[in-house]
């Protein structure tokens, strides 16, 4: 299972990655493996506000749709548009060429509210030592 050190992660399996004041956000490793393969994605409009918490697309599978929820809150400076044609990046590199949104955050303090890469690591292994089907 990749999760990167230099990413934050959410328990909705949402990571973020702050670069030069910059969020990019994206869904975990583990979200598009339990997805299974993705079809769609809906992506917001750039200048569209995103709230922390709050969905803000949806990553449609074979198996189900699943909200995207935005891990910290800002104003999206850019989507990957890449997406709407391969959405199965998102499948085959979820933290690099599979990333979902770019955002200016409206405060970069939140992403500490995040799990870091480590305590990620042992939620996931929480949950899957209780027996959920993601």
């Amino acid at each position: 299972m990749n999760i990167p050190k230099e990413c934050r992660y959410t328990r909705e399996h949402e990571w973020a990655r702050l670069e030069d004041g910059i969020v990019t956000i994206g869904v975990t490793d583990y979200a598009q493996e339990k997805l299974g393969e993705i079809v769609y994605v809906e992506l917001p409009d750039e200048n569209d506000e995103v709230r922390k918490d709050e969905s803000f697309g949806v990553v449609e599978s074979t198996k189900n749709a699943s909200d995207v929820m935005a891990p910290v809150s800002g104003k999206v400076i850019e989507a990957n548009g890449t997406l709407e044609e391969n959405p199965e990046l998102i499948n085959n590199d979820p933290y690099e060429e599979g990333w979902i949104i770019r955002i200016n955050p409206e405060d970069v303090a939140e992403l500490d509210e995040l799990m870091s890469a480590d305590e990620y690591r042992e939620y996931l292994e929480k949950i899957e030592s209780e027996g959920d089907e993601g």
